[in-house]
């Protein structure tokens, strides 16, 4: 139940101590779950029916509670032509990742008078939902066997054996040792004048032009190390290193030959309405303690959080979220749109949703246009529930109060 690249027993023991193993990919599994497909079950063959050689449009939201699904037809391309609701440049793929409360609309042909499976497999490969598409009602698709359940890796959380040099084995993914501060074995840091700003040179509300300039709308986050700040016991197995995994497929994908969707993949149809560069920077460590199960964001659940996040009615924000968890998390904020910073200029898309991965440092711009308090918080079920959870409060004029980060 461990990769290979995970330094045998010396690498076991370091899950071990964060509670998990390199399989722990779900919090809940098809174990306890059955996957539905508009309400119906595997067995149930929800259908849906096509004219041979017609363009159909299919809409897949995902409405789970908890699950991220990897969906395709095989035998049948898909090319994405929205996400979340908001119109993309066409991309055509084999399979897509949907995050919960994300959604994809893609545009599919078929050429054959025969059924085809829409085929829903959960990230872990505990399970699938299944439906068909069909020129008649009654007949069914081959069903794929679940493909082995994939391994996380240190180097996907941040740990990269090339930055323990040094270290025994991974000992330092010690969580106790993790939560207060630096590992004792690390580099020597950069001289100052070269060393790259962690997350604690940002004070929320604080434009970034002081601490040395905003990297201009749409880029890519640059990749530096984590900060000194671990948040305390709210967070716990915190990554050496943060950056930008806009392009890699996600665990367990990629590596079968199929063309996989990826954020840096979608380009909005329409060009950004707003193309103002942002005023100031806005970041928030998304944090956990497996072995309490406490999520939430910076260290604070929900019910220990400080005052709301402000933002000022028409201004133009970067959010940067940075994921020191081992897990994948959907981020989803009301009242306004996101656009996701991957690369595309001034053809950045908008979502409601973005999928945060493990050490994955992640920026999005947003204009808030409605004032009032809104929701911002993971839509795993269970973390929101537990802590990882906050409000975003749009206010009329200028911020009046600067809040520190942390």
């Amino acid at each position: 139940l461990f990769s290979k690249d995970d330094g045998g027993v010396s690498g076991r023991l370091s899950w071990g101590r964060m509670n998990m193993d390199a399989t722990d990919i779900a919090d809940v599994t098809g174990a306890t779950y059955t996957y539905l497909v508009n309400g119906m079950a595997p067995a149930d063959n929800w259908t849906g029916l096509f004219n041979r050689g017609e363009r159909v449009r299919l809409r897949f939201i995902n409405a789970a509670a908890a699950t991220f699904f990897d969906v395709r037809i095989p035998g049948l391309p898909m090319t994405v032509v929205q996400a979340d609701g908001q119109n993309v440049q066409p991309v055509t793929v084999d399979e897509l990742r949907i995050a919960v409360a994300e959604t994809y609309d893609v545009i599919v042909q078929p050429t054959e008078d025969r059924a085809y499976t829409m085929f829903a497999e959960a990230m872990d490969r505990s399970g699938y939902a299944r439906g068909t598409l069909a020129p008649r009602p009654g007949m069914t698709g081959p069903i794929p066997e679940l493909r082995d359940r994939p391994l996380r890796t240190m180097a996907d959380m941040g740990m990269d054996h090339g930055d323990m040099a040094g270290m025994e084995g991974m000992e330092g993914m010690d969580h106790a040792a993790m939560g207060h501060g630096k590992m004792a074995t690390e580099e020597p840091a950069p001289e100052p004048e070269q060393q790259p700003m962690g997350h604690e040179g940002h004070q929320m509300g604080t434009p970034m032009a002081q601490a040395g300039g905003l990297a201009p709308p749409g880029s890519v986050p640059e990749d530096r190390p984590h900060g000194d700040d671990t948040h305390g016991p709210g967070n716990v197995a915190v990554p050496m290193n943060t950056r930008s995994r806009l392009h890699e497929p996600g665990v367990g994908l990629g590596e079968d030959g199929r063309r996989v969707l990826l954020y840096t993949d979608l380009r909005a149809l329409e060009p950004t309405h707003d193309r103002r560069p942002p005023a100031r920077e806005v970041e928030l460590h998304l944090t956990g303690n497996m072995e309490r199960y406490m999520w939430s964001f910076d260290g604070n659940e929900y019910s220990r959080a400080p005052e709301p996040i402000k933002l000022t009615l028409g201004e133009r924000v970067r959010l940067t979220l940075v994921n020191d968890t081992m897990m994948e998390h959907p981020i989803h904020l009301h009242g306004m749109w996101m656009e996701l910073e991957n690369g595309a200029g001034g053809e950045i898309p908008r979502k409601h949703t973005v999928l945060v991965k493990p050490a994955e440092r992640l920026s999005v711009l947003v204009t808030p246009d409605v004032p009032g308090p809104w929701a911002f918080h993971c839509h795993i079920l269970y973390h929101m529930d537990v802590g990882m959870f906050r409000v975003v409060e749009v206010v009329r004029g200028a911020v009046a109060e600067e809040h520190a980060h942390g």
